[in-house]
């Protein structure tokens, strides 16, 4: 059984795959590698995860204007998320989504970092405007 959550569609697209979820914010720049789609922020909860092919979950962007173009350098690497869900998208995650076809929701009815089970398959709908969750 599927659980449907309606949200904001900042940069169309579909994309799914297992969920990466953080409480903390996040900087591409400085802290993801653009080559291996690893965090490497050192005091980040994640450090040494693989963004690459996931549905990364956390609460917004920090850091840099540069973190839209480290997104893209991702996405030319192969090595990009699927898809992001933030509780509040900024400009720097917005944008660099946008720049690199990365689908990005926000604003869900419900919050995403609490309802989102860390290695559980998503799906999110940047064209309807909602992301799927296994019950």
């Amino acid at each position: 059984m599927l659980k449907r959550i309606k949200g904001r569609i900042i940069a169309k697209g579909i994309g799914e795959g297992p969920a990466v979820v953080t409480h903390q914010p996040l900087s591409f720049l400085g802290g993801v590698d653009p080559k291996e789609g690893v965090i490497t922020d050192p005091h980040h909860e994640l450090r040494g995860t693989s963004i690459a092919g996931t549905v990364l979950a956390f609460p917004q962007g920090k850091g840099s204007t540069v973190g839209s173009y480290v997104l893209y350098q991702l996405k030319r690497n192969d090595k990009a998320p699927a898809a992001i869900i933030n509780a509040s998208s900024e400009t720097i995650v917005a944008v660099g989504a946008i720049i690199s076809n990365i689908p990005l929701i926000d604003k869900l009815e419900v919050d995403p970092i609490a309802a989102i089970k860390p290695g559980s398959h998503v799906l999110v709908n940047c064209v309807e405007g909602f992301i799927e969750l296994e019950k």
